[in-house]
């Protein structure tokens, strides 16, 4: 080990750390030497070879800030790139993850279970990936992360993010607003993963211009998404109808991803569901994939596997109890 310090002037150290050094502790994650600042130097503390790496990327990005004054993530993103630094194992293996999807800022988002990652490979490798799970599986989140990453690559020209608005419980006539105002609340979960995966302003640009678009699975009829990364979301609420609607829309150089779980089905008939219907449908075919998550893939509080499974449990329990009481009658 060795210890090598650059310096830098005091009108560039302040931006080069960002608020709360939080730039350098961003860099860290790629690098293997320990960075630490002191006074009018940067101090880098590893081998001869991860000091020269991450000395290499520290002068790019002073020299940047000396011209533009500032430095953001995206820039240190790019330089990182550029020098071909890669996260440090220890790091992904302490954040449990498995295969980085997207760098958001400061985090790393990426799969964190077996099935995560199956989810992801799957959506990597076909137009089409079905993915059906119980609540907290990160069906949504691994969704739009995959989404967003390959938008912002080029591979795609737009996201578009579409939810059947389906009223359980609630009579939509009757709540306050426009009609954007009354759906508004069910989209909210995907514009929270967004948020956390593009800086507010740039989204704001993206969802004006309609480049990325959340909207009620009705407005897609008669469209054609060309060039899109499309996402149908709890599609256990879709009719089979809806659902052939909605895998015909897919227009050349797109790809799907259709998320739900067959357990909080809202329609008034269950079995209409489209997404238990097009799992016999589409069987099969080359192309598409279905992914199948459990309680093992839960990444939200502990305590939602226990939840899931007393559920699993409590519904088995009442369909013996209702087949016994039939057999006795």
């Amino acid at each position: 080990m060795e210890t090598l310090e650059i310096p830098v002037e005091e009108g560039v150290l302040q931006p080069l750390l960002g608020v709360g050094d939080s730039h350098l502790h961003y860099l860290q994650r790629f690098s293997g030497s320990r960075i630490t600042a002191r006074r009018d130097k940067i101090v880098l503390r590893g081998t001869p070879q991860e000091n020269s790496r991450a000395s290499e990327t520290l002068v790019e990005m002073i020299t940047l800030v000396r011209r533009k004054g500032s430095i953001t993530t995206g820039d240190i993103d790019t330089i990182v790139r550029l020098s071909g630094l890669r996260p440090s194992e220890p790091l992904l293996e302490a954040e449990g993850i498995k295969s980085i999807i997207l760098r958001a800022g400061e985090r790393v988002i990426g799969t964190r279970s077996v099935g995560q990652e199956a989810y992801f490979q799957a959506i990597q490798g076909h137009d089409i990936t079905f993915s059906i799970g119980p609540a907290g599986t990160g069906k949504t989140y691994i969704a739009v992360a995959a989404a967003v990453a390959a938008f912002l690559q080029g591979h795609f020209d737009r996201i578009t993010l579409v939810r059947p608005v389906v009223e359980a419980g609630e009579n939509l006539g009757f709540l306050p607003g426009d009609i954007r105002e009354k759906v508004d609340p069910y989209f909210r979960p995907l514009y929270d993963a967004l948020m956390e995966m593009i800086p507010i302003e740039r989204l704001k640009k993206f969802l004006d211009r309609s480049i990325i678009e959340v909207a009620p699975l009705a407005y897609m009829r008669g469209r054609t998404l060309n060039h899109t990364f499309v996402i149908l979301d709890e599609a256990q609420n879709t009719t089979g109808a809806q659902m052939k609607m909605f895998l015909t829309r897919m227009g050349n150089h797109s790809k799907a991803v259709v998320t739900g779980d067959v357990t909080q089905i809202d329609l008034p008939e269950r079995r209409q569901s489209g997404l238990l219907l097009i799992q016999h449908i589409l069987k099969g075919i080359e192309g598409v994939k279905f992914v199948y998550l459990d309680e093992r893939d839960v990444v939200r509080h502990k305590l939602v596997k226990d939840i899931i499974q007393a559920y699993d449990e409590y519904q088995s329990r009442q369909a013996a109890q209702n087949e016994k009481e039939g057999t006795n009658e």
